[in-house]
């Protein structure tokens, strides 16, 4: 071979592999803290409605049963955006991690305390749950932050309950089904599929905004996408297709009914029955924002649940300023 074309081989070479590695960083990973939840639907509706592509993005949904574990995926940089609770935002802030909601999803958690009939005679609050073990996706995750506040709130301290994680979903039921939790939080549809059995009833509601108000004393804006503050401000043409999208996602989930937007979703997501999900989708649809935009009172509401009950925010001073923005929604046409 002559020294050309070894040369142009060289070339060639070079360019494929930078070609590759261009491909490989133009990909954007986002993890969902339980992809089937209907609280994250827009995530994998936004992908089932070709909208990530119509923007020109690359994008790759993973899925990991407890927030918390996407917020450390997201720190070590593995993850460049975490579809999760608006919560954690402040929760970092006070560890030093500064990040955003770049979309607010919802109003309201969209989860309640469910107890099993097995242990339900006599529990007709919180403070009857004393010396009970409860149920959370994750430790550290948001069910267990709400869970930890309104035990707290009720009178009951830290030490006078304990927390399991158990995921959500087929782990969180069997976990009930064997008294390993006596209550849990969680979300559609595992909320409909204990209620169709009789194994649990509701204590605490938090699927709207209005029951969300009485139970934590304001609104509670929760499932967003949040962001590294860092990646945001170095990537704001990626953050401005993320909310084109979301945007867009959230629109059509106010203008559609829960039969047409199930009709769009992978099969495996209603678990076997279509007309649980679609009404689980219908109920829960009031929780989701039209525009993506930060309730105006609701991040005082998240501060003041979470320093109701975590030493971590104690003398702590959080801006909650930096914990949202609304620059990228207030910008979709």
């Amino acid at each position: 071979m002559s020294i050309k074309k070894i040369a142009l081989s060289i070339l060639s070479l070079s360019l494929l592999s930078s070609g590759a590695v261009q491909a490989q960083s133009d990909k954007v990973i986002i993890m969902v803290g339980g992809m089937e939840k209907i609280i994250y639907l827009p995530a994998k509706l936004a992908e089932q409605l070709g909208y990530y592509k119509a923007e020109g993005l690359n994008v790759e949904l993973q899925n990991e049963p407890a927030g918390v574990d996407a917020e450390t995926q997201l720190i070590a940089g593995q993850v460049q955006g975490v579809v999760g609770f608006y919560d954690h935002t402040i929760d970092m802030q006070a560890q030093g991690q500064n990040m955003q909601s770049v979309v607010q999803f919802s109003r309201a958690p969209g989860e309640v305390i469910l107890v099993s009939t097995k242990n339900a005679a006599g529990v007709k609050g919180m403070r009857d749950l004393k010396g009970q073990t409860i149920g959370v996706t994750g430790l550290g995750s948001s069910t267990s932050f709400l869970s930890q506040y309104l035990m707290v709130k009720n009178k009951i301290p830290l030490g006078g309950f304990s927390l399991l994680a158990v995921g959500a979903g087929n782990t969180f039921i069997a976990a009930m089904e064997q008294n390993q939790i006596q209550a849990g939080m969680t979300t559609e549809p595992t909320i409909s599929r204990l209620l169709k059995t009789g194994e649990a009833r509701i204590l605490v509601d938090m699927r709207t905004e209005l029951a969300t108000k009485i139970a934590l004393g304001g609104t509670y804006p929760a499932a967003c996408l949040y962001m590294q503050t860092e990646y945001i401000n170095a990537h704001k043409d990626v953050v401005q297709k993320f909310a084109n999208v979301y945007v867009k996602t959230l629109r059509y989930i106010a203008t559609h009914t829960g039969a047409q937007i199930a009709a769009q979703m992978p099969k495996d997501y209603t678990v076997g029955d279509v007309d649980a999900y679609v009404k689980a989708m219908n109920d829960g649809k009031g929780m989701f924002t039209k525009d993506g935009v930060m309730p105006a009172d609701g991040p005082q509401t998240v501060l003041n649940v979470l320093a109701g009950f975590k030493p971590s925010l104690k003398g702590k001073n959080i801006d909650l300023s930096k914990t949202y923005t609304t620059t990228f929604v207030k910008a979709v046409k």
